[in-house]
């Protein structure tokens, strides 16, 4: 974007988001950031996403920002506008996705008073950002656009909010004013008297295992991690948010941690005396689920030091670069020749049982086993699935079997129902030559479906499959293990193929098993258009899976 002597404070914005390499905004406008938005247009280098719900452009922006690094920037107006952003800012924030949210404010001559959809966003957005601030002159622009990316992607990624009042928008900016160069991002080294703590207390363990969390995948250490488990001989298990940061081909993958009940993956836990944790987060689970006596030994290595909590008390962090840190660990470890007992191929044994057993069935509806295996037989490795909240993330974050890391995006923050759908298309527009499929209950779906308008209009290829069952399935789930009964969850749905048709995408309803994994293989290959596939689901296995695994025994 030129400058000009008579450009605006909101032209001025626009060329720090182009100096921050920002090639889209999504969003909607208003009447008070139209100049922002036109600003918007007149770049050649950032493109205008229009959604249809401010919601939707703020799941868009964050997922765009966790698959490439770079903070996803979504604006609405002010008032309703900017409320509306809130809960994909969140979102953002508590998994640690770099993201900037932007809105229009009331103008500066009417915010001592209350004034027609004025309400303080500042202090709306600071609790669920790591910063929030109003520009109230054009001069501080650069440097707040500069520090809203620049903490948005410091060590522990997040979300950041600027609020611009109307009248400063439309003011005159400096012509003296200019982005703000951006310096390069430094790389913490981790201290050798840590390192040599480290080597001491994985040398006197007999158990070890590691635990990578979501910042091995933000740090792109996965082949360290994998080198460390193959130089000990030792299982690695992955959160949610971390699957595919080793590959569950890898004879040490031991699966993921975080189901709502004890799994298979937690005997391996059971059984540690240290626990190696990488790049992990309590905000990802809660580690009584692997520690809960708290008697474990615990090595901490992330770039910022966790939470207190007695499930999870560090017996040594490490607080650096995840990269450097683990590169010094191994070479130490090498010089040392320690190996330990990896006995843990009954749990791999377990998942793989579990998926066979979903490929041979013929059930119909279908079993959530058989879903989750048909999708995978059906998808390239390096398909992008994102999972919503509900029992079908259960479901999927447990037999899943994932390759490559940010293949399967799960949402274990602040686990919102309905981010899959606009997600899908922040993930079209990073990814655009990858196919992209949002997987996601009945629920879920009709609360953003909307946004299969914004995919149409922008000619996205993109492959919805909704887990149909006519009710809030995940809360079903745990009302019939606490209360062993249910109440007000059920619901009834329009036709879904009819639903699909009147956007102008693909529509298909599965009606017996055999049918589901050639129609998402065609949907794929497709290459065009959007393709909804509903797929009736058996949800009765919920109980009959809580009843296996409290009857299960691994001996390791």
């Amino acid at each position: 974007m030129s400058t000009t002597m008579s450009r605006n404070t909101a032209q001025l914005l626009v060329e720090c988001l182009e100096n921050e390499g920002v090639k889209y905004v999504f969003g909607i406008p208003g009447e008070e950031n139209i100049h922002l938005v036109d600003a918007i247009k007149q770049s050649t280098q950032i493109e205008f996403i229009l959604t249809r719900h401010e919601q939707g452009a703020s799941f868009m922006a964050s997922v765009y920002g966790r698959l490439t690094g770079n903070p996803g920037v979504c604006v609405a107006t002010l008032g309703p506008g900017a409320i509306n952003l809130l809960l994909g800012v969140a979102d953002a924030e508590t998994q640690s996705t770099p993201l900037v949210a932007i809105s229009a404010q009331g103008g500066l001559n009417r915010l001592h008073k209350e004034s027609h959809q004025v309400i303080d966003l500042v202090a709306m957005f600071k609790p669920v950002t790591q910063y929030a601030n109003m520009v109230l002159t054009p001069r501080a622009v650069p440097e707040m656009v500069r520090k809203a990316f620049s903490i948005s992607k410091r060590d522990k990624p997040g979300a950041t909010y600027l609020s611009v009042p109307q009248d400063v928008e439309m003011a005159s900016a400096d012509p003296d004013s200019q982005p703000l160069p951006i310096a390069p991002i430094s790389v913490t080294q981790p201290t050798a008297s840590d390192i040599a703590k480290a080597v001491e207390l994985i040398a006197a363990a007999k158990h070890p295992v590691i635990l990578a969390g979501d910042g091995v995948t933000w740090k792109h250490a996965e082949q360290y991690v994998r080198e460390l488990s193959e130089l000990l001989n030792i299982p690695v298990a992955t959160t949610f948010m971390s699957k595919g940061v080793i590959s569950d081909r890898h004879k040490h993958a031991l699966g993921v941690v975080g189901f709502m009940r004890k799994d298979y993956e937690n005997f391996a836990f059971d059984d540690a005396d240290l626990i190696i944790a990488i790049g992990f987060s309590i905000q990802q689970f809660d580690p009584k689920k692997i520690n809960p006596r708290g008697d474990k030994k615990i090595i901490h290595i992330n770039m910022f030091r966790q939470d207190t909590d007695s499930h999870y008390d560090v017996t040594l962090n490490i607080i650096a670069n995840i990269r450097p840190s683990l590169a010094a660990l191994i070479s130490a470890l090498k010089a040392q020749e320690i190996q330990f007992d990896n006995r843990k191929p009954m749990i791999r044994q377990m998942i793989q049982k579990e998926l066979a057993m979903g490929a041979a069935s013929e059930a119909f509806p279908m079993l959530p086993q058989k879903v989750v295996n048909d999708t995978r037989e059906a998808l390239a490795d390096d398909a992008i699935v994102l999972v919503d909240t509900g029992a079908v993330k259960m479901w999927m974050a447990r037999l899943y079997q994932t390759y490559l890391p940010n293949t399967c995006l799960i949402d274990n923050g602040l686990s919102t129902m309905s981010w899959t759908l606009p997600g899908a298309i922040g993930a079209k527009l990073a990814y655009p030559d990858r196919t992209i499929v949002a997987v996601m209950g009945d629920g879920s779906f009709m609360m953003n479906s909307q946004e299969i308008e914004t995919a149409m209009r922008n000619h996205l290829h993109l492959v919805i499959v909704i887990w149909e069952d006519a009710s809030y399935g995940l809360i079903k789930w745990k009302m019939d293990m606490e209360l062993q009964h249910h109440d007000e969850v059920d619901f009834s749905n329009p036709d879904f193929v009819k639903y699909a048709e009147s956007f102008g995408a693909k529509g298909y309803r599965v009606t017996k098993a055999d049918e589901f994994e050639p129609i998402l293989k065609a949907a794929v290959a497709a290459k065009t258009g959007v393709h909804i596939i509903t797929v009736p689901v058996d949800y009765r296995e919920n109980m009959k899976l809580i009843k296996k695994l409290g009857n299960t025994t691994i001996r390791l």
